[in-house]
């Protein structure tokens, strides 16, 4: 685990202010420090999951965080709200098939800032 200063120098690096700002709303929640952490790093460092990993890997109802890309390759039987930092077009179809949930991940810290029931997923 790294320290919140080291995070906010990484931050300083970015360019995305999107990405800046749920950064820093991350840092602020002990909760969400793990999440900060891992978009403090490099982009290379970041995941790209696919559906088919996050139905595995959830039960219904379900909130999922993927510090990354959400893709669209396999299918979501299940209803469950995914928290990421972008989502292919074929995964936002796939995902309103079962009425699932796509939000970004500054949204979530704002609406759970405790992190309760929170997976995530890399």
């Amino acid at each position: 685990m790294i320290s919140k200063t080291k995070i906010k120098n990484r931050t300083k690096h970015k360019t995305n202010y999107e990405l800046i700002e749920t950064t820093r709303n991350a840092n602020k929640n002990k909760a969400w420090l793990k999440v900060a952490q891992i978009l403090s790093a490099p982009t290379r460092d970041y995941s790209s999951v696919n559906l088919e990993k996050v139905d595995k890997e959830t039960k219904a109802g379900d909130t999922v965080v993927v510090p990354g890309k959400v893709l669209g390759s396999g299918e979501l039987t299940k209803k469950v709200r995914i928290c990421a930092l972008s989502f292919s077009s074929s995964a936002l179809t796939k995902m309103k098939s079962t009425k699932s949930e796509a939000v970004s991940i500054n949204d979530e810290i704002k609406l759970n800032p405790k992190a309760e029931g929170v997976k995530i997923i890399r």
